[in-house]
């Protein structure tokens, strides 16, 4: 039913493989129980992420609009506006991005290195904002000066995250549904980072189509629990909606704990997982989404908070900004 569904959308094939479900031997023996990690942090394009999956649909949409200029908005380190700057570039469109610092710091590293480094190489048009206090009506408005200058833009939202990127983790959801049964494999939960919510409400909602039994749980990376619930049940709700689709009744699973100081700003739970992980597993993970869902995942197991049997964690990537912390890192 989902496969149906999900091809009356047109999409780019810019993931055209799955990406892998790895095994983790040496962290599972540490944790003394079997964790898996599905490694969308080796998607295809500028060097992998999760935000190609949403890219797919939204810049399909796009071209078929017509557009010849894609808007869109992050902090200096996004994942989401590099992904997007690159599919831009691939596909002959210019990319106008407006840029924020959340963390107000002056460090260069942060200022001109990792994904900010690849935005001037993907040819970006960088504009920086004091703050994406209301990005929706920014990038509107950014659209809008575009329109009178004779081009024709296209807003890409943060994060990719609307309904329709969010189609890109229903598709990975029975891409991962396929692995699992492939392996025979009951997770007992699957955990993800949890920010602009398109990757967590794509993937609940797939599973909860296809193997309800199986939990996602999305680990908040910059909010509070009741704030970022009205955040993934909305979006999955019109995810649902688009989809033809009942919206599940049970609720998004969040945790929180995770995320501070704020969003892009590591703490010293996030640095441990970041260190630990690449330690055990050569694993690289970020600073602001995998890092703090990685913490999650390692105090949930040491706090006994999670049900028994395997675990599958969502490498959702961003490497290049992890260059980008090493002044945390050092």
């Amino acid at each position: 039913m989902l496969t149906t569904a999900l091809a009356r959308f047109p999409r780019l094939e810019l993931q055209p493989s799955a990406t892998a479900l790895d095994f983790l031997p040496r962290l599972s023996a540490e944790l003394g129980r079997a964790v898996y990690c599905k490694r969308d942090d080796t998607t295809s394009l500028a060097l992998g992420g999760n935000k190609v999956r949403k890219l797919e649909y939204l810049v399909a949409e796009a071209l078929a609009e017509g557009a010849d200029t894609l808007v869109t908005a992050g902090a200096i380190q996004s994942n989401h506006v590099r992904q997007t700057a690159a599919v831009a570039a691939q596909q002959g469109l210019a990319c106008v991005a407006l840029l924020e610092n959340p963390l107000a710091t002056q460090d260069e590293g942060y200022l001109q290195g990792g994904n900010r480094l690849l935005l001037d190489l993907f040819g970006a048009d960088i504009r920086l904002v004091a703050a994406l206090d209301d990005p929706q009506h920014q990038l509107q408005a950014e659209a809008q000066r575009l329109r009178q200058l004779g081009r024709t833009p296209k807003v890409i939202p943060v994060g990719g995250s609307n309904a329709l990127g969010a189609l890109g983790y229903v598709r990975a959801g029975l891409e991962l549904a396929d692995q699992l049964d492939a392996l025979a494999l009951q997770p007992a939960t699957i955990i993800v980072a949890s920010g602009s919510a398109g990757t967590q409400a794509g993937l609940d909602l797939a599973f909860n189509q296809l193997r309800p039994a199986i939990p996602v749980l999305g680990i908040t990376v910059s909010r509070t629990v009741q704030e970022q619930l009205p955040k993934v049940a909305l979006l999955r709700r019109q995810l649902a909606e688009l989809l033809g689709l009942a919206d599940p009744a049970v609720a998004p699973r969040l945790r929180d704990g995770y995320q501070g100081p704020r969003y892009g700003e590591p703490n010293p739970g996030t640095l441990a997982a970041i260190r630990r992980l690449g330690r055990l597993e050569g694993l690289v993970l970020d600073p602001v989404y995998t890092g703090k869902a990685m913490a999650g995942l390692l105090d949930l197991v040491a706090c006994e908070e999670l049900p028994p049997g395997p675990l599958v964690f969502v490498h959702t990537g961003g490497a290049p900004g992890t260059f980008a912390y090493q002044h945390w890192l050092a």
